[in-house]
């Protein structure tokens, strides 16, 4: 599933970003050649926990001058909460065919990491401290090959993660309530750290929410053994969400073919089966919201490195199988935009406001002031 999945995102990224004509001609073979790497898998140490006791091993931790986890659009009043730690995984931001991991001191990956967190991990400040490892994620050619080197490269970067969640406990104490946050190959590996890490565990019983965004998770296959039940209600603690976003008219069919290709975490096809779709706007399941009830997206600049907050601008309604359609593209929108009307990089800054007021409910449901 981790393989063809971020295939399929590394595809359609590649396809915006690149000459339509030439990849109409060899689309496959200059992607492979562009991205893949050529070397063979070089094993790597693993990371142990005490390396995440660094503050160079973070993107963002509470303690880190001119911390990115702190940004907020303009109008949006900063706030300090120390009541919530909120572990965030960041999407694939290395597409480096030089090595099938990406160093943690690559500046180009860790710069758009730090764009993707605050896009994301942000609406999540009003009610935690953001903790965002660097890892050494899997770059976008290892999704291209069947080669066992790519299955290699995702368990390094799933090691890291691993390793940073051990810092992460142990920075935080034994007692404070956690939000999991993920996205893309970020959620991927938050939905094998469910599996491994929290289900069963002790801990689970700390978990406010786990944010399993931009990444198909199916109901019946994979929920299961996941370790929390997905989010019925919009203020229900100890739960699971999950959306997929795309605009009218969406064709979702490379994802769905993908998807049914499939098997899911309890070992049986994902053929068929639904997937997980929160709406954002109203916290619930299944649902649909207008516009109106959109408190605020995060409008990108062109260099994504700043928004503005505008409310209104984006509806939501759970369609299908299991995705977020949310009307016609909203303006203001005009680049990183995916075939099909795939709004997969905005999964979270469509509905950051809601998101932040999401999470500060749940965080109540829990038992916080």
């Amino acid at each position: 599933m981790a393989r063809k999945f971020l295939y399929l995102i590394a595809f359609l990224i590649v396809l915006t970003i690149a000459a339509l004509v030439i990849y109409r001609l060899f689309p496959l073979q200059i992607m492979r050649t562009a991205l893949i790497p050529s070397s063979n898998y070089a094993a790597l140490p693993d990371v142990q926990a005490d390396r995440y006791r660094d503050p160079a091993m973070w993107l963002a931790r509470p303690d880190q001058p001119d911390n990115p986890g702190r940004w907020v659009p303009p109008g949006e009043a900063p706030t300090k909460q120390d009541k919530v730690a909120v572990f965030y995984i960041h999407p694939t931001s290395y597409i480096n065919r030089a090595a099938w991991n990406a160093p943690l001191n690559d500046a180009a990956a860790n710069e758009l990491a730090t764009v993707f967190l605050r896009g994301q991990a942000t609406a999540f400040n009003g009610i935690g401290k953001i903790w965002a490892p660097r890892y050494r994620q899997a770059t976008f050619g290892a999704f291209l090959t069947n080669r066992l080197d790519s299955e290699k490269a995702l368990n390094l970067a799933y090691r890291d993660v691993s390793a940073a969640f051990d810092e992460f406990q142990h920075e935080i104490g034994p007692d404070m309530p956690i939000i999991l946050v993920g996205h893309s190959q970020g959620s991927l590996h938050l939905a094998r750290l469910l599996r491994e890490r929290v289900a069963g565990k002790p801990i689970a019983k700390r978990i406010i929410a786990a944010y399993v965004v931009g990444w198909p998770i199916s109901r019946r296959t994979d929920l299961p053994l996941m370790g929390l039940p997905e989010c019925e209600r919009q203020d229900q603690a100890g739960c699971i969400l999950s959306w997929q976003s795309f605009a009218d008219p969406a064709d979702t069919t490379m994802i769905t073919d993908v998807f049914d290709s499939t098997i899911g975490f309890n070992g049986q096809p994902r053929k068929g089966t639904p997937m997980i779709c929160t709406n954002p706007i109203t916290g619930t399941p299944g649902s649909t919201a207008p516009a109106a009830a959109n408190r605020g997206t995060l409008v990108p600049s062109a260099d994504l490195k700043t928004a503005t907050n505008q409310p209104g601008l984006v509806s939501a309604r759970c369609s299908g199988r299991g995705f977020l359609l949310i009307g016609p593209p909203p303006p203001g929108f005009t680049s990183y935009i995916l075939p099909g009307n795939n709004f997969h990089v905005f999964d979270y800054s469509l509905f950051w406001s809601n998101i932040r007021a999401d999470a500060a409910r749940r965080a109540a449901a829990f038992g916080l002031k």
